[in-house]
C-alpha cells in the first residue's frame, strides 16, 4: 500500500511539473530578454540615435548623453549643482564599434576637440524591452534609454 501511495504521488508530481514546464519556459525566456542574453538585435538601426542616462545624487544631478552617428559618437556629461543651480558640461567625441552580439564599444578620445591622454571608454549591451531600446553598461549596469522611446513613455 505504501509503495502504491508513493507511486501515485511520484506520477502526480511528474505530471504537475510537466504541465508547468511551458509557463516556466516563458518566464525564463522573458528574464533572458530582460538581461539581453537572448535577443537578436543585429538588424536594429542605432544610427542617429540618442541615449540618455540620468543620475540624481544628493548634491548634484548628472545627465549623460550618447549620440551615435554612423561609426562616430558624442558623449556628453552635464552636471547640475543643486546648491548653486549652476551647470557644467564635458563634450567628448570618438568612435563606436558594434559587434554581432549586441555589444557596442564606445571610445571617446577627444574632449572639446582636444586629445585626452586617457579616453572615456564604455562597453554597452544593446537590449530591447517592450519596444524600448536600452544600452546597459556592462561594468556599472547603468541603463541608457533611447531618447525617442523616453519621450513616448513620458507622454
Amino acid at each position: 500500500m505504501r509503495k502504491f501511495f508513493v507511486g501515485i504521488v511520484f506520477i502526480g508530481a511528474t505530471l504537475g511539473v510537466k504541465a508547468q514546464y511551458g509557463t516556466l519556459d516563458q518566464i525564463l525566456t522573458r528574464l533572458e530578454e530582460r538581461k539581453g542574453v537572448n535577443q537578436h538585435l543585429e538588424n536594429v538601426n542605432i544610427d542617429d540615435k540618442k541615449f540618455v542616462y540620468i543620475k540624481d545624487e544628493a548634491d548634484h544631478t548628472e545627465r549623460d548623453f550618447i549620440i551615435i552617428k554612423g561609426n562616430k559618437a558624442t558623449y556628453v556629461e552635464v552636471f547640475d549643482d543643486k546648491a548653486t543651480g549652476e551647470s557644467s558640461s564635458n563634450v567628448f567625441s570618438g568612435d563606436i564599434v558594434r559587434s554581432r552580439k549586441n555589444i557596442i564599444s564606445l571610445r571617446a578620445d577627444m574632449l572639446e576637440n582636444k586629445k585626452v591622454p586617457i579616453p572615456v571608454t564604455k562597453t554597452l549591451l544593446l537590449t530591447q524591452q517592450d519596444d524600448i531600446l536600452y544600452l546597459i553598461d556592462v561594468n556599472t549596469k547603468a541603463r541608457w534609454i533611447d531618447e525617442a522611446s523616453y519621450s513616448k513613455v513620458k507622454k
